[in-house]
């Protein structure tokens, strides 16, 4: 399977727990208006693999919401795709890993190994990162084009 694929098809397991997931935790806030979720500081980085190791893919971003930061779906899509992931198709894709580094924001990695033929299976160039933020207060943010990277030749 092509990193594309992989990258936006991969993940789409756990689409029923994903539901449960973003239902729960709701009514405490219902009472106010969610702020959004802001990102800063985000990077995305790919390596090739190499005869003696694996590729990756890692995208870090800072998130930060004044409930606190639930949680980042992120889906790596090249641009010649024309896939363009919008905010629902994000609710199924894989999650980054945050960690909190205060009590509004967290740093989330989202990272995934590349193998050799997936390397050269993958469509080269530009190649986009959308992400969906998620406040524990309910906010959401949604960037389409959070980041870019190269996939070489």
């Amino acid at each position: 399977m092509s990193m594309s694929k992989r990258a936006l098809v991969s993940s789409l397991v756990g689409v029923a727990a994903v539901g449960g997931v973003v239902a729960g935790g709701l009514a405490a806030s219902a009472a106010s208006t969610p702020t959004e979720p802001t990102l800063t500081n985000g990077s995305a980085r790919y390596t090739a693999p190499t005869t003696s190791a694996a590729g990756s893919f890692t995208y870090t971003v800072d998130v930060t919401d004044d409930s606190g930061i639930r949680g980042l779906k992120v889906v790596a899509w090249p641009a010649s795709s024309k896939l363009n992931p919008t905010k629902a198709d994000l609710r199924y894709v894989d999650s980054a890993k945050c960690k909190s580094t205060s009590s509004d924001t967290s740093r989330c990695t989202y990272t995934f190994k590349v193998t050799k033929k997936e390397a050269a299976d993958a469509a080269k160039g530009t190649w986009n990162v959308s992400t969906l933020a998620t406040a524990k207060d309910g906010g959401t943010t949604f960037v389409s084009k959070a980041a870019t990277f190269e996939v070489a030749g």
